[in-house]
């Protein structure tokens, strides 16, 4: 088996490296990651410029392929040129915070997976409640736990079998690798915070995105109440953003037969 593995955080992210050495064993690796942070791109493609790629030396990243642009170039780059060969598998992450909510529709992390998804091939986004890198060892065991699972299931790799995309959320926690899971659906969040307004050296006025608002849909079933209970939740998701409900509704309001 081959595994394409990229993230949002970077090539020499923490994250990156344990989701790396937990899949060791599983198959072929290949790690094409961006060479900054680009946290928050969502499925954002560079196309006002050239992209270069170039392979990391020394260190715990030595070896993975790294790429000035963000998570969806990366597997994007990768799916259509740049490797000789098609994965069967395409991994993100593990991202340094939380991707539940309306936070996936920002995620680069759940982009990138999205990408090899939107390309035939499954993907599984993954994400560590708390930033910081607490416990991250644990979530890399569980991640490999995860891709296991997903990896034995009798319809993985059969010819014409359907792509699907997963988001993993983990809990910030020395057993993560041992908590249930759940399956689960997106919750809600609150809006954003207000801007936070400064001051450049100019004296110009500059604007910070504020956090991310509070869950304020985190009932049973959701993603925030599986995490917030110690449960490892993972969320199928597709790409259809189609309001199929309202279609006839939106056909008679504009005349249509």
């Amino acid at each position: 088996m081959r595994i394409l593995i990229a993230n949002d955080d970077g090539y020499l992210a923490q994250g990156l490296v344990a989701l790396v050495e937990a899949c060791r064993g599983l198959g072929d690796i290949d790690v094409i990651a961006p060479e900054q942070n680009a946290s928050g791109m969502s499925n954002s493609l560079t196309l006002g410029r050239p992209l270069s790629v170039f392979a990391a030396r020394g260190g715990p990243s030595d070896g993975f392929r790294v790429v000035n642009g963000t998570p969806s170039d990366c597997v994007h780059v990768a799916m259509t040129g740049l490797l000789e060969h098609r994965p069967d598998l395409v991994l993100s992450g593990i991202n340094n915070g939380e991707n539940m909510g309306d936070d996936t529709l920002y995620s680069g992390t759940v982009a990138a997976a999205m990408e090899g998804f939107l390309f035939g091939v499954p993907a599984i986004a993954f994400s560590i409640q708390h930033k910081g890198w607490a416990h991250i060892a644990a979530a890399a065991r569980a991640a490999r736990r995860v891709v296991e699972a997903a990896i034995t299931h009798p319809s993985f790799g059969q010819p014409g079998a359907a792509p699907w995309l997963l988001n993993v959320n983990f809990p910030s926690r020395p057993d993560a690798d041992a908590l249930p899971w759940a399956t689960t659906r997106l919750g809600r969040r609150h809006a954003s915070e207000p801007v936070i307004v400064q001051k450049n050296p100019r004296g110009e006025p500059i604007y910070w995105i504020g956090p991310a608002g509070d869950a304020r849909e985190a009932g049973a079933g959701t993603d925030f109440h599986a995490v917030a209970n110690g449960r490892v939740s993972i969320t199928p998701l597709q790409v259809d953003l189609t309001d199929h409900a309202n279609l006839g509704g939106w056909a008679a309001r504009l005349g249509q037969e």
